[in-house]
Order: structure tokens, then C-alpha cells, then sequence
């Protein structure tokens, strides 16, 4: 069922910022639209800070400056007097005011409407005052949607929310488009390496160092082996140290005489090129020391692209890996990394398998059929029928 008329506020960060959050749901209100062929734009209520209100000039657009507890309270008697339909609130502790975010309950206690919120961070041992505020958030929401099936047990559990009030939906991810593969492996001199690829912002933590040492075995037995570190140091990062991480993997790489094996992209990456080099590659690695991560939109985006993955078994790639546990490796064994690299790429028909399992995974994650799916939700909200986990799951 189509709902042209059905009219969508979004409660998020959003393009131009750069952040994964506001890139997710430029893409998730998009699907949306086209999945129910909307002839009028959805508005965006868009957090931000001051500098940022300039950014936000079309006539849908509705900025939210973040520490303006009293803004809240505004804009949801805006939306009250508004043709919104349902309110979908994007929820990621840091970008709300307050402690833990705590100002968006401002907005919640005064919204009339029905409100669908996306957790996009689940703890499974949340921790106060994130408890709270997530709990608070829940309850006065009409339906909750989560995109790592973990997430549901976790809600229940320590929220007392019914699973029948939560949903999962997966990550959205772009649609393939072969063609651009060798045109970009050509622009980018792999047109004859074994590209292993990670994207994100630099920051200690990410399980680079321990590849790298996987890598320095691994290449004896494939020479032609690229291991691309994708991402500008993290603005935090860099406040406080400077470029003294990325110098301290230089020197890493030039110990482990991998040189010739490693390159690093030290730059902001727009989202076309992200997509672009993903589908360039021929690995894509998360090898990730903390378990809790509830969600990866790289990660996403690599299944959503039918790229092979190796990853450490953390929530959200364990989710997301159901049936496939052989492309989960222990963070940190750097032999059996090294020899998981060697097997896929010494015998080109385990790659190939590997990239057939992950682009089924991928089918359900890519955009049109994820904003179909919402819209769903959506309707059934809307019209009070409420909502079945065996509906999704």
C-alpha cells in the first residue's frame, strides 16, 4: 500500500552535516518517499549548532540548535499545528542537549503526534544516566525500531518494552553498480592488487595495528596484497593529539616492512566515493576490538554492496553474519587472520562464495527495499493496527 498523503517529520542531524547519522537518514527519508511516491517533500527538523543554521535554507527544512532546551518544547507544538503524519526521531545520545541527551523528552512530552524512534545505540548493559534517558525516550514513544535483532532482548530486558512495540529493520545500503568496479580500481592503480579495505574515522581502537601484523605474514604468501585505511583522523582525535596516531601506524608499517602493502586516504570521503571504493575492493575488514557495537554503517554498506567481509564476531557483525560465523574472526589472532586472508585469496573460488553469501544478506539491506519496509511500519502506526516482531524478523 502506497500513502502519497502520509507526511513524515524527521528528528535527526542531517546533510550537509558529515556524520554517519545525518547521511542515514538523508537516505532513509528519501527511500521513504519513493517507496510511497510522495509529491511533497518531508520535513527535516535538523539538530544543530548555531554556526550550522545556514546550512539549513529549504523551505522543509527546520533547524533545532541542540542546547535550547526551550526549542524543543517549540518545535514540537510546530509539528502539533503541522500536516505531519508520524514523527520518526533519530536517536543517537550525542546529538541531543542535555545530560545524555536528555533535552529530546522535552520535545516528546509536548509532541501530540505518533512517534516511531530509531535507536541507532542499544546498550547491552546501559549504564546511568544513558539508562534513564533511553527508557524515558522508549515510553513515550509509539513504536521502537532497532537495526541489530540483539537490540530487541536488550530493550525488554532492561526497559520492560514489549517486543511486539519494537521492530527490526535493517541498515539501509546503496544499490550495486558493477559497471563502476575496474573503472575505479583503474583510477585508483588496484588493477592488479588483493584490495583489503577499512573506512572510518582514525582513532585507536578500530583493531588497525593487529591487522597490520596479520598482514606482515600474509603478504609473503600474496604478494600483490593493498590493505587501504580509508578516513580522516577523528576531529576529536586530533584536538587532543594531533596526527600522533596515524604518525604512530607509519611507523608500524615501515617495522613491519609493509611499505609497498599499505596505503592510507587522509581525508574527509564523500559518501559517492565511499560507495565507489567499497565496491573497488575485494575485502572488506572490521576488525574491531570492543564487542558492544550495536551497529556499523560501513559494514552495512559493504553486505548492502556484495563485498566479501572478515570481521571480528562484535553485536552488530554477528547479527549481520547469521549462517556465515566463518568470516568471524577473534580480535587480536593475528595468525588466523593471516591465514584466513591467505585461504580467500589463494583460492579465488572461496572469495567468490564468500561475495555470493554476502550479497543475499545484502539484497534485504539496500535502500528501496529498507524504505518499503519503514513505510510499512510507518502505516501501521499511523493507523493504530500496531505491529507483530514476526512481521520483521
Amino acid at each position: 500500500m502506497n500513502s502519497p498523503s502520509l507526511q513524515v517529520a524527521y528528528v535527526s542531524t542531517y546533510v550537509p552535516k558529515k556524520c554517519g547519522l545525518a547521511t542515514y537518514t538523508h537516505h532513509l527519508r528519501q527511500a521513504v518517499m519513493e517507496a510511497r511516491e510522495a509529491n511533497a517533500p518531508d520535513p527535516v527538523i535538523a539538530m544543530c549548532n548555531p554556526d550550522e543554521v545556514a546550512s539549513y535554507g529549504e523551505n522543509w527544512h527546520i533547524p533545532l540548535l541542540k542546547s535550547e532546551k526551550d526549542d524543543y518544547r517549540k518545535i514540537a507544538e510546530t509539528l502539533n499545528r503541522s500536516p505531519v503524519d508520524v514523527v520518526s526521531l533519530q536517536h543517537e545520545f550525542g546529538i541531543f542537549g542535555g545530560e545524555a541527551g536528555s533535552h529530546v523528552l522535552e520535545l516528546l512530552q509536548h509532541l501530540t503526534k505518533p512517534v516511531v524512534t530509531t535507536f541507532h545505540t542499544v546498550f547491552e548493559k546501559p549504564a546511568e544516566p544513558y539508562a534513564s534517558v533511553q527508557a524515558a525516550i522508549a515510553a513515550r514513544s509509539d513504536h521502537v525500531h532497532v537495526m541489530n535483532r540483539k537490540a530487541i532482548g536488550y530493550l525488554h530486558e532492561h526497559f520492560s518494552i514489549p517486543p511486539s512495540k519494537i521492530s527490526f529493520i535493517p541498515h539501509g545500503a546503496p544499490v550495486p553498480v558493477k559497471r563502476e568496479r575496474q573503472q575505479t580500481r583503474k583510477q585508483y592503480g588496484w588493477e592488479n592488487r588483493k584490495v583489503v579495505f577499512q573506512f572510518g574515522l582514525l582513532s585507536r581502537g578500530k583493531g588497525i595495528e593487529s591487522l597490520l601484523r596479520a598482514l606482515a605474514t600474509a603478504v609473503r604468501a600474496v604478494p600483490d596484497l593493498l590493505y587501504i585505511i580509508a578516513g580522516q583522523t577523528h576531529p576529536e582525535v586530533r584536538k587532543h593529539e594531533g596526527e600522533a596516531y596515524r604518525e604512530e601506524l607509519t611507523e608500524l608499517i615501515k617495522t613491519l616492512g609493509l611499505e609497498n602493502h599499505v596505503r592510507m586516504i587522509n581525508r574527509y570521503v564523500p559518501e559517492e566515493e565511499l560507495v565507489s571504493l567499497i565496491s573497488a575492493c575485494d575485502l572488506y575488514v572490521t576488525p574491531y576490538p570492543g564487542m558492544q557495537q550495536i551497529t556499523s554503517g560501513t559494514l552495512a554498506y559493504a553486505a548492502g554492496l556484495g563485498r566479501p567481509i572478515l570481521s571480528t564476531p562484535y553485536s552488530y557483525a554477528k547479527d549481520l553474519m547469521q549462517g556465515n560465523e566463518d568470516y568471524l574472526l577473534p580480535f587480536g589472532d593475528t595468525e588466523l587472520w593471516s591465514a584466513k586472508i591467505i585461504e580467500l585469496f589463494s583460492f579465488p573460488e572461496l572469495l567468490a562464495r564468500s561475495e555470493r553469501k554476502i550479497a543475499e544478506i545484502g539484497k534485504s539491506m539496500q535502500w528501496p527495499q529498507v524504505g518499503a519496509q519503514y513505510l510499512g511500519l510507518l502505516e501501521r502506526v499511523t493507523s493504530g493496527k500496531g505491529w507483530s516482531i514476526a512481521d520483521v524478523v
